[in-house]
């Protein structure tokens, strides 16, 4: 369940950071592939990512999908906006459009 707490928190880690990723493990050793091909994706444009490991975290993992009103994971946000999860990311990527959020600010 999305508390008070978690969204404060939820909403300053993504204004503090340019590339904030909710995924299953981590940066290092991602726990599925979604979260892998987004990760990789991702860190092709060489910025700091701020990464979340939903699996340690119950109340997160749930907190997150009612934050956005996403059922998937991972969860991408770049520049305080949510962006979406592995398919709009490769999509984007793919398009440019990733080049040119991430490039921005």
């Amino acid at each position: 369940m999305l508390t008070d707490k978690m969204r404060q928190q939820i909403e300053k880690d993504i204004k503090d950071n340019k590339v904030v990723i909710f995924m299953k493990g981590n940066v290092q050793a991602p726990m599925c592939g979604f979260s892998a091909r987004s990760v990789q994706i991702l860190q092709s444009y060489g910025v700091p990512i701020k990464a979340y490991d939903i699996l340690q975290d119950e109340a997160l993992r749930q907190g997150i999908k009612e934050f956005t009103n996403w059922p998937t994971i991972p969860q991408v946000f770049i520049n305080g906006e949510f962006i979406g999860g592995c398919d709009i990311v490769t999509e984007m990527h793919e398009n440019g459009e990733l080049a040119a959020l991430i490039s921005s600010q």
